[in-house]
């Protein structure tokens, strides 16, 4: 008989892979590195870390987001990447989703954001 879950890379993992923010600080560019799964339980923890970051660095231009590693994302996690974004809008800075998985692809096409969470657009100038 097959195992039901050998297959489904949501089963759950003997190992698995710990959740990680890591940022590095440039002149004008933030770099976070996200790792593991970005979802219920951590997106909190990566939306807290890129928007202390944005509070504190007032020179900064751009955020690139690095998903690499990144091994899953739910519903939670694309809250904090909407968020992540209106954040960073606010405050003049450009978003960059790099390196992203098949999967975060598919989510992003299917709910429509990814022209929205990477486009140049800042906010309306005050009247």
């Amino acid at each position: 008989m097959t195992d039901p879950h050998a297959t489904d890379p949501h089963a759950t993992d003997p190992h698995p892979t710990e959740f990680t923010v890591t940022a590095h600080r440039g002149t004008s560019t933030l770099t976070v590195r996200v790792t593991g799964e970005l979802d219920y339980d951590t997106s909190d923890e990566f939306l807290d870390t890129v928007t202390d970051h944005l509070a504190r660095r007032p020179a900064l231009h751009e955020v690139r987001l690095d998903f690499r590693d990144l091994q899953w994302i739910d519903s939670s996690g694309l809250s904090a990447l909407l968020m992540i974004h209106r954040r960073a809008v606010a405050t003049d800075v450009l978003l960059h989703l790099d390196n992203r998985p098949d999967f975060l692809n598919r989510m992003l096409d299917i709910t429509n954001v990814l022209d929205h969470l990477t486009s140049a657009t800042l906010p309306p100038p005050a009247r």
